[in-house]
């Protein structure tokens, strides 16, 4: 009896689901502030890391840039230090922040570390300089990526290594520098940058669909163990974007019929997107929404289908230009392995 009467109320609760979901569809929640608070972003020498710097940089954060490459980790400062000089004098009477509304408006700093986040010991060590310099950390955003560009029969197994642990097993390093004084505390945010193809997958790209496989695989287990130990102030936020025109993949398309369906994102909406997301404190954001609906035919499809779908679309050879552009490059040395 009391099997059945826990049934019902975990239906009622699945329903209640639904209907807060739909709720906040409609009605917009209300961002949090991050004034003040301390926020990690690895990569964030170039792409969608410098880009979600300057976004955090405008609402008053603390920005913590990692990347391998210190003289774009350094220009991406400059940007941050740009936007605190226009966010200081759009500051008005009413405490908004560059056009944000925040709590208050404390001025942001930008510091800048060397990292290579494929390499656990060079993760523990920056992460051990930030705790000192600066404290606990509140945001942690894992956006670091690497791509090899080569058919799997093709790439170098050091390239296929590099992929995994850029994209995969630096999620676990950071988060476990970071981690433990959230859960003493209770608070802070865990931002998964993944990838569309960490959802569904497409050929000639293996040790790049494996490795966001993995960093969803991750995320997911990871949320589910802070539900278990009731650590409700810890967030997590995941984040799948549709290819993004950021460069990564130049020349990847899909029948040109289609494309003006799905055209690359534009790096500036993604990061918007994938910000108020995390400032709402939403568990997945995928962009555009369309992805949604790919996933989950995915999940009901038989693979033939999945197939035939596929190749109408033009979507199971898309890479392959992608590909021979980054062979092109490779060979003429106009482009660094792996980046």
């Amino acid at each position: 009896m009391y099997i059945i009467t826990e049934f019902l109320l975990v239906t009622l609760k699945v329903l209640w689901a639904f209907v807060m979901a739909g709720f906040k569809w409609l009605v917009r929640p209300k961002e949090k502030s991050v004034a003040g608070q301390v926020c990690v972003i690895t990569g964030a020498g170039s792409g969608l890391g410098r880009l979600f710097a300057k976004e955090f940089a405008r609402r008053g954060a603390v920005l913590v840039l990692w990347d391998i490459d210190k003289q774009s980790n350094e220009e991406t400062a400059e940007m941050v230090r740009q936007v605190q000089l226009e966010m200081t004098s759009n500051v008005s009477k009413d405490g908004s922040v560059g056009g944000v509304q925040e709590v208050s408006a404390v001025r942001p700093q930008v510091y800048t570390y060397v990292c290579d986040v494929a390499k656990r010991e060079s993760v523990y060590s920056t992460a051990e300089k930030v705790r000192r310099e600066l404290g606990h950390i509140d945001l942690l955003i894992n956006n670091a990526g690497v791509v090899s560009g080569h058919h799997l029969l093709e790439c170098p197994d050091e390239l296929i290594e590099r992929t995994m642990m850029v994209n995969c097993h630096a999620h676990f390093w950071t988060t476990k520098a970071f981690l433990p004084k959230m859960l003493e505390m209770n608070h802070g945010h865990i931002v998964t940058v993944a990838s569309s193809l960490g959802l569904f997958t497409t050929a000639g790209v293996e040790d790049y669909c494996a490795s966001k496989f993995g960093a969803i695989g991750f995320h997911e287990s990871l949320s589910h163990e802070l539900k278990a130990a009731e650590k409700d102030g810890i967030k997590m936020t995941l984040v799948c974007p549709f290819l993004v025109d950021t460069g990564m993949f130049k020349g990847c398309r899909i029948r040109k019929e289609m494309a003006p369906l799905l055209p690359p994102l534009k790096p500036e909406y993604c990061v918007k997107q994938a910000v108020r997301a995390i400032l709402t404190d939403q568990p997945m954001i995928c962009t555009p929404r369309l992805m949604y609906m790919v996933t989950f035919m995915k999940t009901i499809l038989p693979f033939e289908a999945i197939v035939c779908m596929y190749r109408f679309l033009g979507a199971d050879k898309c890479m392959y230009p992608f590909l021979a552009h980054r062979k092109e490059a490779m060979n003429n040395n106009d482009l660094k392995p792996g980046r």
